[in-house]
């Protein structure tokens, strides 16, 4: 059992590939797609922060909008059967109402355990540099949503549907969009990454080619 899921994994990233246009004609059945996105929520994060948004973007009007702000995601926005944002949350400092609010109602930690947690939290953010600025504070938050995303793309790998993981966009120019659309919850998100979901409508002219073993690891 634990062979055939090992193969089965293998497989699967072999299958992986950054998919350059997929075909229009198929699309991802809902479950396939709720499947993938649960994977998504389920993903580990730091702290247990789950600072991330999924933006499914199914307007075909929106996506036409999105072809001005990405222009690396043009013939994805075009024919992917799902399109994917992913959204980093901002202002995740250890005494922020958001992380306050992960501890109390989601990780569920005891009223009187707040105060210390938040404390270790404080710690662990000022041992890392985190606090250094706005920027490190926000990169440490989008390094998260890499953790989800990754495993979506595993997910969806496994179950034979392509993706493409993407970051050609201009910040400025998409955050705005989006947040004028109130899907940013008024500047408390920042887009991390964009990723499409679909069927290739070719298979890659070339195999797959990856650094050796031996060049990746060292043991000691």
């Amino acid at each position: 059992m634990k062979s055939e899921v090992k193969n089965q994994v293998l497989e699967a990233m072999q299958f992986r590939h950054a998919t350059k246009e997929y075909d229009p004609t198929k699309k991802i059945s809902d479950e396939d797609f709720n499947y993938i996105l649960e994977v998504g929520r389920l993903s580990p994060s730091s702290l247990g922060s789950e600072p991330w948004k999924f933006i499914v973007i199914d307007d075909v009007n929106l996506r036409e909008e999105l072809i001005d702000v990405a222009p690396g995601a043009v013939a994805k926005l075009k024919t992917a059967s799902h399109f994917l944002i992913i959204a980093s949350r901002k202002n995740m400092r250890y005494d922020s109402p958001y992380l306050f609010n992960q501890m109390k109602h989601v990780q569920q930690f005891p009223e009187e355990q707040l105060n210390n947690i938040s404390t270790q939290y404080k710690y662990f953010q000022e041992s890392r540099n985190i606090l250094a600025s706005e920027r490190s504070l926000n990169d440490w938050s989008a390094k998260q949503t890499y953790i989800a995303l990754g495993n979506m793309l595993t997910a969806a790998a496994m179950i034979g549907i392509d993706s493409t993981p993407m970051e050609g966009f201009n910040d400025e120019k998409i955050n705005k969009l989006l947040n004028d659309k109130g899907l940013l919850e008024n500047n408390s998100y920042s887009v991390s990454v964009l990723a499409a979901f679909g069927y290739r409508k070719e298979d890659p002219k070339r195999p797959k080619t990856r650094r050796s073993i031996k060049d990746v690891v060292e043991w000691i």
